[in-house]
């Protein structure tokens, strides 16, 4: 080997150790999450979060191009779903059947936001004033009006409500560009309820000192109904993993409907009453039966009275977090905050 060669060595080597340098510093900053490819709203596309995105739901596909900035929603479990993911809700149904505007606990997440009821024909030309760029339905409310709201803005269909509240604020979640948030809220709900749930069969109070059972009482204008697994106080009590009665255990029917002289199909170690808007005559009737007296609740001083907005009617994260409550604080536990 020439003189000349072996003295140039050295310095080559170095420049390419100092370019393989380089190239791994600069790989390792690409690799990172700020400099992932983001769309127009700063999501990445990694995350799964980019836009456009098709969504699939109770009535077909719809596509959103971008992430929802001005968002209508049609059922009120929507409203607080869409409050929940901490979206801009620019209408909502704020009054239905006897509530009247949106409940307080949503706070000034729906200060500005229109009400565009009522929940059975909500107002097509107040939507269309407020251009927004998703509607949020259910078709059990809302299903002949799908076209005319799919012509205003991309429109997104949840099947019903109630028994599968959870399953829509993941939908809405994708809808929302919003999958991570739902996910965290829901983990966090689902950890808080059997956490609740655990404490109060620790407790025990039921048969033999054992797990307490759950019976859910609504008083309506008409017949009084006992509410099943497949409800949205149903779903939160299984959450919990509390034991209900052997005759209200049924996961397909929503509930029963029960006359005074069925009013022993309501017992249980501890009964949840609540009164919608007509009912406090029906009430009045079962307390003053004496069959009512008859009941191992009534006898042991456990039926409880709870507000019928929030454990039947919200169908909502925020309502089932003050479900949670008002468990917590009638059986002594810790509410788990």
């Amino acid at each position: 080997m020439n003189t000349f060669a072996q003295r140039r060595r050295p310095g080559r080597i170095a420049a390419a150790l100092l370019t393989a340098a380089l190239a791994f510093s600069l790989a390792a900053c690409g690799g990172s999450d700020d400099e992932k490819p983001t769309d127009a709203s700063g999501e990445t596309a990694a995350s799964g979060s980019a836009f456009p995105r098709t969504i699939t739901h109770d009535k077909g596909e719809t596509e959103v191009k971008t992430k929802p900035k001005r968002v209508v929603a049609l059922d009120n479990s929507l409203v607080e779903a869409v409050v929940a993911l901490d979206t801009p809700l620019v209408g909502g149904i704020g009054s239905y059947r006897d509530q009247k505007g949106f409940p307080a606990y949503l706070g000034d997440a729906v200060k500005e936001t229109k009400d565009v009821g009522p929940l059975d024909s909500p107002n097509l030309e107040a939507i269309a004033a407020l251009k927004p760029d998703l509607i949020v339905s259910a078709t059990v409310r809302h299903e002949d009006l799908y076209g005319q709201l799919s012509k205003i803005a991309p429109t997104v269909f949840v099947k019903t409500t109630g028994p599968i509240w959870k399953e829509n604020i993941t939908l809405l979640g994708k809808a929302l560009g919003q999958e991570e948030k739902a996910k965290a809220k829901l983990t966090a709900y689902e950890t808080r309820a059997k956490k609740i749930g655990d404490a109060i069969n620790a407790k025990g109070g039921g048969k033999d000192g054992g797990k307490p059972t759950i019976s859910v009482t609504r008083f309506v204008d008409g017949p009084t109904r006992i509410y099943l697994t497949k409800t949205f106080s149903g779903t939160i009590l299984a959450d919990m993993g509390l034991t209900r009665p052997e005759n209200q255990r049924d996961g397909e029917k929503f509930n029963i409907e029960i006359s005074e002289e069925q009013i022993q199909q309501a017992d249980a170690d501890h009964i949840f009453l609540t009164t919608f808007s007509g009912g406090e005559e029906r009430k009045k009737k079962f307390m003053e039966n004496p069959l009512w007296k008859r009941l191992n609740a009534v006898q042991k001083g456990n039926v409880h009275e709870v507000d019928d907005a929030t454990w039947m009617t919200s169908v909502s994260l925020q309502g089932a977090d003050l479900v949670l409550d008002d468990l917590a604080k009638t059986f002594k536990v810790d509410p788990a905050k």
